[in-house]
């Protein structure tokens, strides 16, 4: 049960860090953190969280890299389950709490400004097209499971993970928040989508198919660039 708090608290510190400073912090006039400070702010999250749990519960915060690991050799089938419903738990109690704190602020509209993830004209914060979506997604978490085997490997330099995760997370927002909003994790998606409803939650369907695809692609990437895991 610990394993379960720290991946339920976990998640909860990456949507909440993450899309809290995408909804409170982004769009602020004159003092906004635009796409960059939203890019640090999840790849901070995972660093920090990846220190504080990591050693508790791996740290993985994401479903996509719960089957990664699992298809990696480094993460048991029986344990998904509790992990993945632990994350969404945490994701959906940070997406709540966050929507008590936005709404406090006049005008608020949680269709626009909630850090949603989608595609097409609407959803898209680029308007970019759900095949181009559905790549990216892909292609993003694919390189991300990439990183966290290769960095969590016995072979790697010791005591550095969290930060090539961290840093590797905030370089995939840096280059997708324009197309999708980021998501490469199906928890993150859903704890905002069933807070607002709507356009996301039709769409949240792309948000767990891609990346559980990529973090599988990437697992069997690792395996056969990296030969032995450990």
């Amino acid at each position: 049960m610990r394993k379960y708090g720290a991946e339920f608290f976990g998640t909860f510190w990456l949507v909440l860090g993450g899309c809290g400073a995408a909804v409170l912090a982004a769009g602020v006039p004159g003092v906004g953190i635009g796409y960059l400070g939203v890019a640090l702010a999840f790849g901070l999250t995972v660093l920090t969280m990846a220190f504080a749990i990591g050693h508790i519960s791996g740290c993985h915060l994401n479903p996509a890299v719960s089957f990664g690991l699992w298809a990696g050799g480094r993460f048991p089938a029986k344990e998904l389950p509790p992990y993945i419903i632990s994350q969404v738990l945490g994701a959906i109690a940070a997406g709540a709490l966050l929507f008590v704190i936005a709404s406090g602020q006049p005008g608020f509209d949680i269709s626009n400004g909630f850090a949603l993830n989608g595609f097409g004209a609407e959803g898209s914060p680029g308007g970019y097209s759900m095949i181009a979506a559905l790549v990216t997604e892909v292609v993003m978490t694919m390189m991300f499971l990439l990183i966290i085997l290769g960095a969590t490997d016995k072979r790697a330099p010791k005591g550095l993970a969290p930060v090539a995760i961290g840093l590797g997370l905030t370089l995939i927002h840096l280059i997708s928040i324009p197309v999708t909003n980021t998501s490469v994790n199906p928890a993150r998606s859903t704890g905002v989508a069933i807070i607002a409803g709507g356009l996301a939650l039709k769409q949240l369907w792309l948000f767990w198919l891609a990346p559980i695809a990529g973090g599988l692609l990437g697992a069997l990437v690792y395996r056969f660039v990296g030969g032995k895991n450990d």
